[in-house]
C-alpha cells in the first residue's frame, strides 16, 4: 500500500481543508474497540523501516491485512517502492520449520538484516531463522530442542553468533556449521546473554551482552553471575496444580550481579579477560570494539553510579589502561555516545557542565575542546535495539558530526550537523516537531521518522546536505477527520519559583469557556522522561485521551523539573528524594494554575498514570487533597520493592538513606489517601511486582479506606495483550465517568 502525498501539502494543510463544510462526514465517533483492534493501532503507523548495505531501504507496512504483509524496497534515488519478499513463500517455509499450533499471521519485521543486505534474522520461538532476500526461501540454523536466542550477524556477513543454554556459539553460514566459543554456561552464569536487571536498567531492554570484533574475528562479551541475587517468585494459576516461576531480581541494597568482560577468539574458542589492575566496581555498563579490532572500550560503574570510567584494554592480553573519568553530584547517565576515531581522538558525550553536549578528547584520555554547548541538550533518536545514541552519523572525511537534540525546545527534537572544532552548527530538520533520524551506511542520505501535534506522522528519506527529499509515506488526515479528532494545546506553566514547566491540554469537543469540565490529568514524573511533546498523540493512549474529550473531559499534562529533560542540574534536584516533594511541587503548582481557569470544575479533577506514572498517581493522591480521583496502573508503592540500578541511581541504597526511603514510601502514607482509587496491576509484573499494590491495597483496608481494584492475572508490566489492553482502558473509562461524572 503506498498512501504517499505531495510534500508540499503538509498534514496541517490537509486537517484544514478536510474540516471545511462538506469535507468529511463529521459523524462517526472514536471508539475503544476500534482503537485497541488490529486497524485500530496500525491506521495511523508508519511502515517500519532499515537501511540495507547497498543504499536502499527496506520496509514493512503495517496496515495491510496481515496475510499480505511483505518486506518492501525502497531506492532512495528514484523514490520506487517495490516488493522485496514474497511474503505466502517466506511464511511457508517458517510454517514447516516451527510447526506452530496456530498457522503464522504475517511475515513480521526482522530482528536484524545481514550486513550485505542478502539475508534477515528471525528469532521466533526459540529458534533462529534466516530469510534470503533474493529467494524468499526461510532456513533455520542448529534446529534444537534447546532455546536459542540473542543472535547477531557478523560484520562480514559470514556468520551469526547466538546463546545457548547461557553460552555463546557462532554459526557458519555457508557451512552451516556451529561452533561453541564458552562452555561454563548455566543456570546461574550467564555467558553473552544478561541478567534481567542489566536488561531492564542499563542495556534498554536488549539481551544480548556480546559485540562482535568489526573483523569478525573476535567477540567480546559479558560474563554474568548470578548466584548471589535474590530470587522473586509469581504464581502461574494455569496448570491444573498451579506452579512457581522463579526470577532472579536484586532489590535495593541487596547483591547485584557480578559481571566481568572477556574476549574470545573464533579460531581457537579461548577466552581472555579483562583485567583491570585490581580496579574495584559495581556495574560493568558498556562494552565496545575500537576500529583496529584489537582493543575494546569498557565502561565501569560504582554502586553510587556517580563515577564512571571508561579504560582501553588490549584484546589479546587483556591489560588496561584508564582513560577518563565521567563523575557527576547525582547520578551518571549511561549512553552509547562514545565514537572513536581513526587516529584514536574520540568523541563522548558528557552532562559536566550541567547540559548533555559533546565534547573532543585526545588519544590519552586529555580533553581537547567542547564540541557542542549551550543551555540545550542532546536527546537520542533512534539507532540499534539496546542502545541510546545522540550520535547519528560522524563523517571523519570532513569532519562533521551530525546529532538530535533538544536545541530548539525540550518539547521538540531535531537533527543538527557540527564541525569537529564546534564551528558550524546548524539545524537540518525544519519542520517543527519530533524526528527520529536513521542515517544510511554511508552517511549521504537519512531516514527522518516526524510529527507534530498538528502534523500526523510522515516519514521520508533526505540527503543529509538537507536537499533531495523523498516522501516514503504520510498517515495523512483520514483518520483525524474520520473520528473529528481534537487539537492538543502546547505551552507552559511557571512553577512557584519560576521554573517553566511544559504543558499539553485537549478540550472537548464543542468547548465552551463559559462552562466548567472535568479534567483527566495524565503523568509519569520520573527523571528526563516527559509525557509533553511537540509529537502527534497517536496509538491507544492518545485514542483514549481522544475519547475523554469526547466524554467531555479535559485532558491535562504537565512536566516537573526534572522530567522535562532540559539539563542535568534540574534532573538532579530530585537526588536522594525520588518521587518525592521536587516533583509533587511542581505538579501541584501545575493543578493550581489548572484550577484557577474558570472552565476546570475544580472539585472533578482525576490524575491517571502506569508504572511511574502510576507511582505519581499515589504520591498526589496520599500527599495532597487535590484531585477527586486517580487511577494507578502498576505503580511502585516503595522503592525498596523496586530493583538496584534504578532505584540506588536516584535513591541510593536503603542503609544509606533510609529517611528518603521512608519519606517517599506511598504504603507508609496509604491511610493519608484522598480521593477514589482505581488500583491495578498483572501478577506477572517482573519488573514493577505486584507485591506493590498488595503492599498498598493492605495499607488501605488496615485504615478502612475501600477503594477499586483490577487485577490482571499472569499478565506482566505492560498488561499487553488485545484483550487486556482494552479491559484496562474501558474499567477506567467507566471509572472516570463514574468518578468525575463525566458527560454531566
Amino acid at each position: 500500500m503506498n498512501r504517499n502525498f505531495a510534500l508540499t501539502l503538509t498534514a496541517k494543510f490537509l486537517l484544514a481543508v478536510a474540516t471545511m463544510p462538506g469535507a468529511w462526514a463529521q459523524d462517526e465517533r472514536l471508539e475503544l474497540d476500534w482503537a485497541f483492534s488490529d486497524d485500530g493501532k496500525n491506521a495511523m503507523a508508519l511502515p517500519r523501516a532499515s537501511w540495507l548495505n547497498n543504499r536502499t531501504v527496506v520496509l514493512y507496512e503495517n496496515t495491510e491485512p496481515k496475510i499480505e504483509r511483505t518486506l518492501e524496497r525502497f531506492d532512495p534515488n528514484t523514490g520506487r517502492r517495490r516488493n522485496l519478499v514474497d511474503a505466502a513463500r517466506a511464511i511457508s517455509d517458517m510454517t514447516e520449520i516451527l510447526e506452530p499450533d496456530e498457522p503464522l499471521e504475517e511475515l513480521g519485521w526482522p530482528d536484524a538484516f545481514g550486513p550485505n543486505g542478502r539475508r534477515a534474522l528471525y528469532q521466533k520461538s526459540g529458534d533462529i531463522l534466516l530469510l534470503d532476500l533474493n529467494t524468499s526461501t526461510v532456513s533455520a540454523i542448529a534446529h534444537t530442542d534447546a532455546d536459542e536466542s540473542s543472535a547477531q550477524f557478523s560484520p562480514d556477513g559470514q556468520s551469526l553468533a547466538f546463546v545457548r543454554d547461557n553460552d555463546i556459539y557462532v554459526w557458519n553460514i555457508a557451512d552451516e556449521e556451529e561452533t561453541r566459543l564458552t562452555t561454563d554456561g548455566s543456570d546461574t552464569r550467564l555467558n553473552g546473554t544478561v541478567s534481567w536487571v542489566y536488561w531492564e536498567e542499563l542495556l534498554n531492554r536488549a539481551d544480548r551482552g556480546y559485540e562482535w570484533a568489526p573483523d569478525s574475528s573476535a567477540i567480546a562479551y559479558l560474563q554474568s553471575d548470578e548466584a548471589g541475587v535474590g530470587e522473586m517468585h509469581y504464581v502461574d494459576f494455569e496448570p491444573y496444580l498451579p506452579k512457581l516461576i522463579k526470577q532472579r531480581h536484586p532489590k535495593p541494597g541487596e547483591a547485584n550481579p557480578k559481571v566481568r568482560a572477556g574476549v574470545v577468539q573464533l579460531d581457537n574458542a579461548e577466552t581472555t579477560w579483562v583485567d583491570l589492575g585490581g580496579t574495584l566496581y559495581e556495574y560493568l555498563a558498556r562494552i565496545q570494539w575500537l576500529p583496529d579490532s584489537k582493543r575494546i572500550a569498557v565502561q565501569i560503574m560504582n554502586r553510587p553510579q556517580t563515577k564512571l570510567d571508561i579504560f582501553l584494554v588490549d584484546a589479546d592480553s587483556g591489560d588496561a589502561a584508564h582513560l577518563i573519568r565521567e563523575q557527576n553530584a547525582g547520578w551518571v547517565n549511561v549512553h552509547d555516545d562514545l565514537y572513536f576515531l581513526k587516529d584514536d581522538k574520540f568523541l563522548w558525550r558528557s552532562e559536566r557542565d550541567g547540559y548533555a553536549h559533546l565534547y573532543m578528547f585526545n588519544a590519552d584520555g586529555t580533553l581537547s575542546h567542547p564540541v557542542t554547548s549551550g543551555n540545550w541538550a542532546l536527546r537520542a533518536s533512534g539507532g540499534a535495539p539496546g542502545m541510546s545514541q545522540a550520535i547519528s552519523f560522524v563523517d571523519e572525511h570532513s569532519e562533521i558530526v551530525y546529532f538530535t537534540a533538544l536545541e530548539k525546545a525540550t518539547t521538540e527534537r531535531h537533527l543538527y550537523r557540527v564541525g569537529f572544532d564546534g564551528g558550524d552548527m546548524q539545524r537540518i530538520t525544519q519542520t517543527d516537531g519530533v524526528h527520529s533520524i536513521r542515517f544510511g551506511p554511508t552517511g549521504d542520505a537519512f531516514i527522518d521518522r516526524s510529527s507534530a501535534l498538528d502534523r500526523p506522522p510522515t516519514l521520508i528519506v533526505q540527503r543529509s546536505n538537507g536537499d533531495d527529499t523523498h516522501l516514503i509515506e504520510d498517515t495523512g488526515s483520514e483518520i483525524p477527520n474520520r473520528f473529528d479528532l481534537q487539537p492538543w494545546e502546547l505551552f507552559s506553566i511557571d512553577a512557584r519559583d519560576g521554573f517553566n514547566m511544559p504543558a499539553m491540554m485537549l478540550k472537548p469537543r464543542f468547548f465552551d469557556a463559559s462552562k466548567q469540565y472535568p479534567v483527566v490529568t495524565y503523568v509519569y514524573g520520573g527523571p528526563s522522561a516527559p509525557t509533553v511533546s511537540n509529537g502527534w498523540q497517536g496509538g491507544g493512549r492518545g485514542y483514549y485521551h481522544q475519547l475523554l474529550a469526547d466524554n467531555g473531559a479535559i485532558v491535562f499534562l504537565v512536566d516537573n523539573r526534572s522530567a522535562a529533560g532540559k539539563s542535568k542540574i534540574d534532573a538532579n534536584t530530585i537526588a536522594k528524594q525520588l518521587y518525592g516533594p521536587v516533583e509533587m511541587n511542581d505538579l501541584l503548582d501545575g493543578i493550581t494554575w489548572l484550577k484557577s481557569q474558570p472552565y476546570v470544575d475544580p472539585d472533578r479533577v482525576g490524575i491517571w498514570g502506569w508504572s511511574g506514572g502510576g507511582s505519581m498517581t499515589l504520591q498526589a493522591m496520599t500527599s495532597s487533597g487535590e484531585f477527586a480521583a486517580g487511577a494507578s496502573v502498576a505503580p511502585v508503592s516503595d522503592w525498596r520493592y523496586y530493583d538496584t540500578i534504578y532505584t540506588e541511581r536516584y535513591m541510593g541504597r536503603p542503609q544509606d538513606n533510609e529517611e528518603g526511603y521512608d519519606a517517599s514510601s506511598n504504603t507508609a502514607r496509604a491511610a493519608d489517601l484522598q480521593g477514589r482509587l482505581m488500583l491495578i496491576h498483572g501478577t506477572y509484573d517482573d519488573n514493577v511486582h505486584p507485591q506493590n499494590s498488595w503492599a498498598f491495597s493492605d495499607g488501605l483496608i488496615e485504615a478502612g479506606i475501600t477503594f477499586d481494584m483490577m487485577i490482571y492475572p499472569m499478565r506482566k508490566h505492560g498488561i499487553s495483550d488485545d484483550a487486556a489492553q482494552l479491559h484496562v482502558f474501558k474499567s477506567m473509562l467507566e471509572f472516570w465517568q463514574k468518578n468525575l461524572a463525566l458527560g454531566d
